[in-house]
């Protein structure tokens, strides 16, 4: 990434002082829809925030601390992280040489693709030794200069949806059936960013669902609210904007955002940075 993106970020960065000069992220480039990076950080680096999407990672060096449901996790080389969808953690180092990780983020209706409905795994603890799903989750990180092609993803997220069934020891069956299509079909709509105001009223005359019933298996299918969902679809919107040199203020607006503030606050909320910290340590060139 070239720094003429900083120049996006005026009127919401931070002071320098409030991250280690180290600090970086960089981005991979792939032919497929999903985030994948590659970063370091010497000290804090998150705070508390949460995905709409499962956080899937391997830490390369070092020991990569988290807060997760209630106690404090920590990653070291050979294991596999698997952050739950909506799940609220934070992320700093865990000793004084820092810690070195790659993590993708996938969105719960891909997984879902390849399971057709049944509900999403769950790794107790968001850290797992199981080697079947260490090999899965490694096909799909590779160095983030190095591209993932479409199919070869396909591949690896049918893997990877398996293993993490597998590690998760399988499912029970669901109290309450679950209607995948009619789910599927809000999401859709919501994944298109629909302009103006959508209502669970909306949901409901496009999915065919009523709208608590349809609340309910949205959440159990795809790990999260559907206006969470919508919220997520939005700054995704936003990052892509702030990468082309967008500025905060446009892209937020573009996003269906009330405002710059009403985007900043939910950015935060997402990816526990501001979007001028994440843009400044996304733009650092990578160590090698």
């Amino acid at each position: 990434m070239t720094s003429d993106h900083t120049s996006a970020g005026e009127g919401i960065i931070e002071p320098a002082s409030r991250e280690r000069r180290g600090d970086w992220i960089a981005v991979a480039e792939d032919d497929v829809p999903f985030e994948r990076i590659e970063a370091f950080f010497a000290g804090p680096a998150y705070e508390p925030h949460r995905h709409d999407t499962y956080a899937i990672g391997q830490t390369l060096s070092g020991v990569q601390s988290f807060s997760y449901r209630g106690a404090d996790r920590f990653s070291l080389p050979g294991r596999t992280m698997v952050l739950h969808p909506d799940e609220l953690h934070d992320g700093h180092a865990g000793s004084d040489d820092g810690f070195r990780y790659r993590m993708i983020y996938i969105e719960p209706a891909a997984i879902q693709s390849v399971l057709g409905g049944r509900p999403l795994p769950f790794i107790s603890g968001g850290i797992s030794p199981d080697p079947r799903l260490f090999a899965a989750v490694g096909a799909l990180l590779p160095a983030t200069d190095a591209r993932i092609e479409a199919l070869e993803f396909e591949d690896g997220l049918f893997e990877l949806a398996h293993a993490l069934e597998a590690a998760a020891g399988g499912t029970s069956p669901s109290r309450r059936a679950l209607d995948y299509r009619a789910a599927e079909r809000a999401r859709l709509y919501l994944h298109d960013l629909p302009e103006g105001t959508v209502t669970l009223e909306t949901l409901e005359t496009i999915s065919g669902r009523d709208r608590w019933g349809l609340s309910r298996d949205f959440r159990r299918l795809f790990g999260t609210s559907p206006y969470r969902y919508l919220v997520q679809r939005r700054l995704e919107a936003v990052k892509t904007d702030l990468r082309r040199g967008v500025s905060p203020a446009e892209a937020a607006l573009d996003a269906g955002f009330a405002d710059q503030a009403h985007m900043n606050r939910h950015f935060k909320k997402a990816f526990g940075l501001s979007p001028g910290r994440w843009l400044r340590i996304a733009c650092k060139p990578i160590p090698r």
